[in-house]
């Protein structure tokens, strides 16, 4: 009874941590979208509208009303679900998201795939050879993914891989040929292809994610392995270790069943945190391979001071970031059972 009481108060002040965080979040939003140097109205009705239209339009926003009660109308439409409609586009921006973000998702998942797949081993590998050779190149190539600025690698890769080499697709999300061929049922398109039985969509989809996602994924590897890296050195140099290693336990088994085994809690925050910073910081690499995900979408609504996409692209990229955070949580007592 007094663990089950004790397991509802931490769900309880998960939850209230939660909601002031997600509170804390609109009020950010909602400034955001009140000190950023373009006019609204203007962005709306254009330079040569007269003033009375002008005036009629900042009415229609409520923008005459104080402060405090444009906040409330805001959060009215947040819970909702009303974030207006995008200037650009002319559609509603949810429906924007809902169309862009998929694209997104499909290429952070498969970069945080490669970039965890590669990071997390070249670590322990680092950690446990640590200052010999095998360290130093690892070190070396950490470096250079953290280093080198992604929109460069990206048009290098393009130049060597797609235009020379012909080994993968060049621009955006599939070959022009195939575009309008699959009916966009989730947006994901390799999902969509899948569904509809065109495996010819979803080889040309799998060969333009397979660069732009490498080289994403190289970036985020770079901060994985170094973290790694560091984790492991500090779990290298308990007495468990050594104790393990006098009973006779192979080297193998000591490093990555228990080594490693006790820095997955670790591990799980900071792969969370990579992948949520290829979500929302993707725009790079997006438009150099003309990606249309989200990064894009935000970076082009943010040039035409388009603030209902602005706005709630903003608070997408913190409510991802909140659900990562749960999700990590959710690990944290899948692989520790003493946080349960």
């Amino acid at each position: 009874m007094r663990l089950d009481r004790r397991r509802l108060n931490g769900f309880a002040e998960q939850g209230v941590s939660i909601a002031v965080t997600l509170f804390g979040l609109l009020i950010l939003t909602f400034v955001i979208g009140r000190i950023m140097p373009t006019d609204p109205v203007r962005a709306i009705v254009g330079e040569d509208a007269t003033r009375e239209v002008y005036e009629n339009v900042y009415r229609q926003l409520g923008l005459d009303k104080p402060v405090w009660e444009q906040f409330l109308l805001y959060l009215r439409d947040v819970l909702t679900l009303d974030f207006g409609t995008s200037i650009r586009t002319g559609q509603p921006v949810l429906s924007d998201i809902a169309r862009v973000l998929p694209a997104t998702i499909e290429l952070a998942t498969f970069a945080i795939l490669i970039g965890a797949g590669l990071g997390a081993p070249m670590g322990v590998i680092a950690a446990v050879n640590k200052d010999k050779w095998q360290d130093q190149v690892i070190r070396v190539i950490s470096l250079m993914g953290h280093s080198m600025p992604i929109f460069w690698t990206g048009m290098i890769a393009l130049l060597i891989f797609y235009a020379n080499l012909g080994w993968v697709g060049g621009s955006g999300r599939m070959s022009q040929f195939y575009i309008g061929m699959v009916p966009e049922r989730t947006n994901f398109l390799l999902i969509d292809s899948v569904l509809a039985g065109q495996w010819d969509v979803f080889r040309s989809a799998l060969n333009h994610i397979i660069l732009p996602a490498a080289l994403l994924g190289y970036s985020s590897s770079a901060y994985i392995t170094r973290m790694t890296r560091s984790f492991m050195l500090d779990q290298l140099n308990q007495e468990y270790i050594t104790t393990a290693r006098v009973k006779g336990l192979s080297r193998r088994k000591t490093v990555w069943r228990h080594a490693f085994g006790n820095i997955r809690v670790q591990l799980v925050t900071i792969v969370a945190l990579a992948y949520g910073a290829l979500l929302e910081g993707a725009v790079l690499i997006e438009t150099v391979f003309a990606w249309p995900g989200f990064g894009q979408y935000l970076t082009s609504n943010l040039l035409i001071g388009d603030m209902n996409a602005v706005m709630t692209c903003v608070l997408i990229v913190g409510v991802i970031f909140i659900g990562l955070n749960i999700l990590s949580d959710i690990l944290y007592r899948v692989f520790d059972p003493r946080t349960r």
